[in-house]
Parts: C-alpha cells; structure tokens; sequence
C-alpha cells in the first residue's frame, strides 16, 4: 500500500468511517481496467445536486397561483421567509443567480458607470457580459487575493468625479467566491467594504451564491453578514439542493421595481409555486447539513496535497469548493477529466493547470474516497 492509500484510509478512519480502500487484484505494475459500471461520483458543481424525496412530495402538492400577479401563495411564502431569514424589507424569487445579479446591477447603475469587482467574479466572467449588455457598464477589476477584496484596494478604484472619467456606480463582492476554492469574506472586512463605498454615495451588491456556506464556516447567521449590503442575491440551486431558482433581498422600494426588471428578462412566471415548494424546504433544511460538504472538501483536499504532481493548500479550502494544481503531474486538465470520466467520476477544470471540484449532498465519503483513489491511480501511472 502506497503512502498516499495509507494516508487516505486514516482520514476515512478519523471521518465518517463509511468507506474503505480497495485491493488491488491486478499483478503488481498492471493498473486495473476502469470500472465503467461503478456509479458516477459528480463533483463538477454543487448544481448538480437531484431534489430529495421531501421536495418532490412538495412540489407535486404545492398550493400554486398565478405569481406574474403576486397570487401564488407558496411564491409569496418563500419570498416572505427569505426577507425574514436575511432581515430584509422583501425578496423576489427569480429562475437563476445571474438574473438576480443583473436585475441589482440594472437597479443599482446607470448606462456609462463602472463597477467595481474582483477579477475573477462571477458577475464578470460567467454572466455572459450582461453588466455591459443589459445595464451599459463596465467593470473595473481588481485582483483579490483569494478573491477577497479590501477597502484600501476598493477606494483606489473609485472614480474621480470629473466629466471625462466613467463614473463609478456599484461595488458588487461575491462570498463566497466560486473561483477563488470557496473563500469567504471575513465580516468586519465586508463590513468596512459596505461602510467606506456607501460614505462614498456608492451602493454594494452580494452575490451570495453560496452564502449559506459562508455562514456554516463562519458559525454566524446569514441576516449578521449581509447587513450592510444594499442588495443580496443567494442560490437555492446549490449546496441547498433545489431544483431552480434564487432570491433577491433587499428593501421592499428596491425589491418592487426588481420585479419590472425581471418581467424585462422574461423571468416572470405563472405557477411556480411548484419552485418555490422545494425552496422552501432547501431555505429553512438545508442549511444544516452544509458542513458535511466542507469536512468532505477538506478531506479531499488534504489527500490530494499529497498527491505527486498536485499543488494544493488544504488550510486554504474552508468551505465545499477545492482548487488544486496539476501542472506538475504532465497532464493537462482537460486529459485528467477525461481518464477520470472513463471511471465515473467527473470533474472540471477552470484552465489547462487548475482543477475545481465541489463538494454536495449527493457525494458522500465513500464517494470522495473513490474519486481520491482514481486521481492517484491515474497521477502515479503516469
């Protein structure tokens, strides 16, 4: 048994103790044939993520309405129960994150304004440029250091305010931060973001995708970490295991016109109680389990770290998301996705050299270990 398997069957022993390591039967120096039968271990996304028994009863027996007229009742319940859980004025529920991005971005700017954002957010990368698209702006990045931004940094990017220069109209963060391996803002540093950017006369918006994972590491409530912010956006979709769908908080002026800027976007819905009836479960259940995702992702981060080849610091992967490096191993990512998919198990990377996997309710730690036990047979036969 190599270091790293010895390695892997100790944190199995000191984790959930649910799986064990396979022997090998092949001859020594022969690898073994995939196992194309085994079942498929997803850690691509926390998107992936199939609703539970409990809300697709909910969904079959959702009490729906016609919400284009605010008359579905379970819509409205989801809506009024996100605004109390954030202690928020109102909420409006929308098909995906980026719409509830872009709609707080409509609102919140004017055609020819900047916005100020990390280089690596998803506002910017992954919403198919619809800050410039649908609200006429433009971004003004910074590198964030683990795609954490400072006041220091954010005030040297505010536009001086002379007619020749775009002026600066948001400053949006993201918590936690999807390409940076799931890092999250430290309260008082977000705190001082919101306090120095609104005595500047500048609103902040939050992606928070994933800020109930934030919360879970933090040990603080969602409503403690997102007060300051002008507008809050989360996703059902993700680690809380939904079908679609997330939210936007803010105050019920705000909110109300969020719902013109959402029939713009074709986001106005008939009956989507049928939604909002596994959100509310994903809202007010889900939550709890989250920190089975994070000691998931920390042990695979901490047996891939000693994996040859592989760069990666697990102290830095305080949540469900691990970034790590594979430069060293010869492979590129596209190759490693590739033999790991011939085994059932799926992955991305975010370039040739960096890999992104995600932790979920849907992958366990038997499920964790298999995927542990594919890199290194591919990474050591190499």
């Amino acid at each position: 048994m190599t270091v790293l398997a010895k390695f892997i069957r100790l944190l199995v022993s000191l984790g959930c103790g649910e799986a064990t390591m396979k022997t090998s039967s092949a001859p020594q120096g022969l690898a073994e044939a995939p196992d194309k039968t085994a079942p498929v271990v997803d850690l691509r996304s926390d998107t992936v993520t199939r609703p539970t028994p409990e809300m697709r009863r909910a969904m079959a027996e959702a009490e729906v309405g016609d919400d284009v007229y605010s008359e579905d009742p379970t819509i409205n319940r989801l809506e009024q129960r996100a605004a109390e859980i954030f202690g928020r004025e109102a909420a409006i529920f929308v098909p995906s994150g980026t719409m509830g991005n872009q709609i707080a971005i409509k609102l919140h700017t004017h055609h020819g304004q900047e916005i100020i954002c990390d280089e690596r957010g998803h506002i910017y990368n992954y919403e198919m440029a619809m800050l410039s698209a649908f609200s006429g702006c433009v971004p003004r990045l910074i590198h964030g250091e683990d795609g954490i931004l400072t006041w220091a940094e954010v005030k040297k990017r505010i536009a001086p305010k002379i007619y020749y220069r775009a002026p600066t109209g948001l400053v949006a963060l993201e918590n936690t931060h999807n390409m940076a391996g799931g890092t999250m803002y430290p309260p008082e540093v977000a705190d001082e973001i919101c306090d120095g950017a609104h005595d500047a006369g500048l609103p902040v918006h939050l992606d928070g995708a994933r800020i109930f994972n934030a919360a879970v590491a933090l040990g603080k409530p969602v409503a403690e970490i997102t007060r300051k912010f002008d507008s809050v956006m989360f996703c059902l979709s993700k680690g809380l295991g939904a079908p679609v769908g997330s939210l936007l908080v803010a105050s019920r002026e705000f909110i109300d016109r969020a719902r013109a800027c959402r029939k713009m976007l074709g986001g106005g819905m008939r009956q989507a109680g049928i939604l909002a009836a596994a959100g509310l479960i994903a809202l007010e259940k889900m939550p709890a389990r989250l920190g089975e995702d994070h000691a998931n992702a920390r042990f695979l981060a901490e047996a891939l770290a000693r994996v040859p080849g592989i760069k990666l610091d697990p102290s830095r992967v305080p949540t469900n998301i691990v970034v790590f490096d594979i430069s060293g191993t010869g492979m590129t990512t596209a190759e490693l996705s590739r033999r790991l998919a011939e085994r059932n198990i799926l992955m991305n990377g975010i370039n040739p050299e960096l890999m992104r996997l995600v932790t979920h309710m849907d992958v366990d730690r038997a499920a964790c270990t298999r995927a542990l036990e594919a890199i290194h047979e591919i990474c050591s036969s190499r």
